[in-house]
């Protein structure tokens, strides 16, 4: 028995060193102008597999710096280097050509970053003050710094964001003349003191003010829709009904002596039990105009979700990332609840799949919170440093937040999360600014546009008050349908022709006809105001 362990001992052994030695690792010394790119290219390499060879190494290492390379692709590439004639760069370049190249470079960078020639007097100081860029930021971009500032030398600032291109194609209002449509609105109005469920909007206002909520607000949005759309000759008769409170009698109640299979479209009720059985009694569409956790269960064709699954928001997130990160460190910060455990897993898993990606760590607490000093562990000075918070635990937020707004100059972080749920009202947006809080939404106004002062102007005039996120929801919920249904096509035909925003939401429909997909990537500012930057 002996013998025979020895013997499995010494196979791999045997084994062990002869796979050492088919893969043999030697140093190679950065020159100048090479990058990762450059030298992955050279050696017949993946940037990619480079990267992971050399994980601390950014995608632009110093000059005279060692990164570690096969040695059987070097020697290749030496190989090559010694068979190909002597070029005449190699000569000593006069004062004229080195100005040429000079400005060839200018001109490559200028493709890429906002560029600029350090001059005497210039301090990162008075970058901070002219470009809005910390020292950190400069030298993620500009390594060679860590030697200080040399007059003559040309410095990437920030990189210029690239335009990728959209898949979106947006939908053409279009209004067919002489167009009658007939819309059902189903609220929980709950005015129980009626003797029918038909309502006018003089009873809810006149005689029941108080009743300020979301079925209130939203009727109020829809009704300037219904009346702007009613200007441009389109004649609409809008029924409303009072579904009460949430007890199943009410809305069956409503199906069975209520002709809601003579309307083009329903639009309501709030309640996801409501609606499906709504939707089982009539063959029209049916809008559920808000977001429940359980409206992946709906099971009726002719249910139309206008709020994206929160599936979606995290898809979103892993695709702009991927469109936009390049290169650098990625830290992902989790909770210990399985679901979020699981999907930080599986973010990690796709991201390290890009070969630009190199470096994703997921942090999770210990004993509740995470330290400052795991963060300083994680996160790499002079690298873009990216942390997904795939948590909504209000420690953890808090804590992550305050540790990376006072890391060392050297380091920066830019924070980013699926959606901006509750727990990101507790936290003081100064401090979400400084770390250019970043995240999904599906809503996003644009205060100056003409658009949204038009309605804000309509809904003031009407209503005495500034419209709420409902009043706005309400608005584009029922002006996006009603303009589609007045095109003259079915709904799910309008879907397919492309994606329409209104004040505050998108609305694309084209992935399966009956969900909205149209989302917004947001993102804080230093003078707290927000950039839809998708």
């Amino acid at each position: 028995m002996k013998h025979l362990k020895f013997f499995i001992f010494l196979c791999i052994l045997t084994f062990t060193v002869s796979c050492g030695q088919q893969k043999k690792y030697i140093q190679y010394k950065v020159k100048k102008g090479e990058t990762i790119s450059v030298i992955a290219a050279n050696l017949s390499m993946k940037k990619r597999d480079l990267l992971r060879l050399n994980p601390d190494v950014t995608s632009e290492p110093r000059t005279d710096s060692f990164i570690v390379v096969p040695e059987k692709k070097l020697n290749n590439y030496k190989n090559k280097i010694k068979e190909r004639p002597k070029d005449i760069s190699d000569a000593e370049l006069t004062e004229d050509e080195i100005i040429d190249e000079k400005v060839k470079l200018l001109e490559e960078l200028k493709e890429k970053f906002v560029v600029y020639e350090v001059k005497k007097g210039d301090t990162f100081y008075s970058f901070k003050k002219k470009f809005n860029v910390t020292r950190g930021e400069l030298l993620i971009l500009n390594p060679e710094l860590v030697e200080g500032l040399k007059v003559g030398q040309i410095l990437k600032i920030k990189e210029i964001p690239v335009n990728v291109v959209s898949d979106e194609i947006f939908y053409n209002d279009y209004l067919q003349p002489e167009t009658t449509l007939k819309i059902a609105l189903l609220l929980p109005f709950r005015t129980d003191k009626y003797n029918n469920d038909t309502i006018t909007a003089q009873q809810i206002f006149t005689k029941n003010a108080t009743l300020v909520n979301i079925a209130t607000d939203f009727f109020m949005g829809a009704e300037i829709a219904v009346d702007s759309l009613r200007t441009k000759g389109i004649d609409i008769e809008l029924n409303v009904f009072d579904t009460g409170v949430r007890r199943a009698d009410g809305i069956r109640r409503i199906i069975s002596e209520k002709d809601l299979g003579s309307n083009h479209a329903i639009i309501g009720p709030l309640y996801s039990e409501e609606v499906q059985m709504v939707a089982n009694n009539v063959s029209v569409p049916v809008i559920f105009p808000v977001y429940s956790s359980s409206q992946s269960n709906f099971s009726s064709a002719n249910i139309v979700k206008t709020s994206p699954e929160k599936s979606v928001f995290r898809e979103e997130l892993e695709r702009y990332i991927k469109e936009n990160f390049g290169s650098g460190n990625i830290i992902i910060v989790s909770d210990t609840k399985f679901k979020n455990i699981q999907t930080s897993r599986l973010l990690k898993s796709s991201l390290e799949f890009e070969d630009s990606i190199y470096n994703v760590n997921i942090l999770t607490p210990d004993k509740g919170y995470i330290e400052k000093s795991r963060f300083l562990e994680v996160l790499k000075p002079n690298t873009k440093n990216w942390v997904i918070l795939a948590t909504d635990n209000n420690v953890i937020v808090a804590d992550a937040i305050n540790s990376l707004i006072s890391l060392p100059e050297e380091t920066t972080a830019r924070v980013l999360t699926f959606d901006k749920a509750a727990v990101y009202d507790k936290i003081d947006n100064r401090k979400l600014a400084q770390v250019g809080f970043t995240y999904v939404s599906e809503e996003f106004i644009d205060e100056n546009s003409l658009y949204s002062s038009v309605f804000r102007e309509q809904y003031l005039k009407k209503n005495k008050a500034l419209p709420s996120f409902y009043a706005t929801k309400g608005f584009d919920v029922t002006y996006d349908i009603l303009v589609r249904l007045a095109s003259g096509n079915d709904l799910k035909t309008t879907f397919k022709q492309g994606v329409s925003s209104r004040i505050e939401t998108k609305f694309d429909y084209r992935a399966s006809n009956t969900e909205n997909r149209g989302l917004f990537i947001v993102q804080y500012n230093e003078d707290l105001t927000l950039t839809k930057l998708k």
